[in-house]
């Protein structure tokens, strides 16, 4: 049971490009966001999309793999842990939630996803 204490997976669609960062340190790093959708029907009877953005970060060999072959719009699923940090911005300190990915899983070739989001 302690494995499953804070685990995460996500299957969704990428918001943008992801670009890896080289740290000084040698370390590689990558920010990006991820939209999961649950459909639904309303009181109505309509059909109904509600996204949630996450934002999700990686690192080394994790983060080479998701810049080299992950592009927006792609559909992904990942597992991480979810983390919690504060910064400030402005003089006003700011909290932030994320995914730390340790794990992706490509669920669509990256050409197809080009195609799919050029048409």
């Amino acid at each position: 049971m302690k494995a499953i204490r804070n685990k995460v997976q996500l299957i969704g669609n990428v918001g943008a490009t992801p670009l890896v960062k080289q740290l000084e340190s040698g370390k590689s790093v990558v920010h990006f966001s991820m939209a999961t959708n649950e459909r639904f029907k309303n009181q109505q009877g309509e059909l109904q999309t509600d996204t949630q953005w996450h934002y999700v970060v990686a690192w080394g060999k994790t983060a080479e793999i998701i810049g080299q072959y992950v592009s927006k719009g792609q559909e992904i699923a990942i597992e991480g842990k979810l983390t919690h940090r504060s910064y400030e911005a402005n003089g006003e300190k700011r909290y932030l939630t994320e995914v730390l990915c340790s794990e992706v899983l490509l669920l669509q070739s990256k050409s197809k996803s080009e195609a799919y989001t050029e048409e």
